[in-house]
């Protein structure tokens, strides 16, 4: 491993639910396939005392001795000690961090040769439970790194093919999500699902005032879909020539359109902010309901 690949690291919060392990697992076999090393990261809010400076005194007199940090540093270890066992090339290092888990997570994911955040989607008990849920959302939002949301279930995705399925709609966003997929794609040798939604003129759009004929023409929505999907992903087409692609314009919100083409084995790949977001918005509709919706791994890209 040179050292560039050395200093680049995926991170991935833990709390030892079914969904956290999961999570580690994945992000264990995206540090090896992509040649990076792992951070494996769990945290404790600091406990309050009476007081201005009670927190502090909790956080950095009171924390080591508390059950919860002498919990999470075992798992810590234990977490440590089964990648060891399953991906012994893998460089795997553990960090516990006195914060609320959300900016434990943000902390690490801002910091040099951060690659990628994994996290699960549902947690469990009072350790570190805020891995899970609108963590995932939050995250999204806010790290400045792709973030991967795996699910509570996944046993029955063994034995299936996994495909990358990526969310195309020509905004800037959208771009750098099917950049990533194809990386994803090409680096796992497994195919990839571009969809490209669009849906017909209602009768709402009226208020907005006249518009054109061809608005209200399916076949011409169709064929810009089209036109949107074949541009967006031409240039990565030559760019990754081993990775099979399947191309599809779909007549179907997006969020439909993602969920129902997609398998549990399936990595679904979508930008932070499609083209309708609103920019004061740090996630986008369509993404957030693909996190909340998704029985398999989501990966949203900035």
């Amino acid at each position: 491993m040179n050292g560039t690949a050395e200093a680049r690291r995926v991170i991935v919060g833990v709390d030892g639910s079914d969904s956290s392990r999961y999570a580690l697992e994945w992000s264990a076999n995206e540090a090896q396939l992509r040649g990076l090393g792992l951070h494996i990261v769990t945290a404790v809010e600091a406990g309050e005392s009476d007081g201005p400076f009670g927190g502090l005194i909790a956080s950095y007199s009171e924390a080591e001795e508390s059950p919860q940090v002498k919990d999470a540093q075992a798992l810590l270890d234990y977490a440590a000690g089964w990648i060891g066992r399953l991906y012994p090339e893998v460089d795997a290092r553990t960090r516990l961090i006195l914060r609320r888990p959300v900016d434990a997570l943000l902390e690490v994911a801002g910091e040099p040769g951060a690659a990628a955040i994994v996290v699960g989607s549902r947690g469990r008990g009072s350790l570190a439970s805020a891995f899970a849920g609108s963590v995932g959302v939050e995250l999204a939002a806010h790290a400045p790194i792709p973030v991967v949301v795996l699910p509570k279930k996944h046993e029955a995705v063994r034995g299936a093919r996994a495909r990358i399925v990526v969310g195309v709609d020509g905004s800037e966003s959208g771009m750098r999500a099917a950049e990533f997929a194809f990386a994803q794609a090409d680096t796992r040798g497994i195919d990839l699902i571009a969809v490209c939604a669009w849906q017909p003129i209602t009768a709402f759009a009226m208020t907005m005032g006249p518009l054109p004929a061809e608005v209200f023409d399916e076949e011409s929505i169709a064929t810009s879909a089209r036109e949107t999907l074949e541009a967006a992903i031409a240039d990565l087409r030559a760019r990754y020539p081993r990775v099979r692609v399947d191309a599809r314009e779909v007549r179907a919100h997006p969020v439909v359109a993602l969920l129902e083409t997609a398998t549990p084995a399936d990595l679904i790949v979508v930008g932070s902010r499609g083209r309708g977001g609103f920019g004061g918005l740090l996630l986008g509709s369509v993404s957030q309901s693909v996190l909340h919706g998704a029985h398999g791994p989501v990966a949203v890209v900035h």
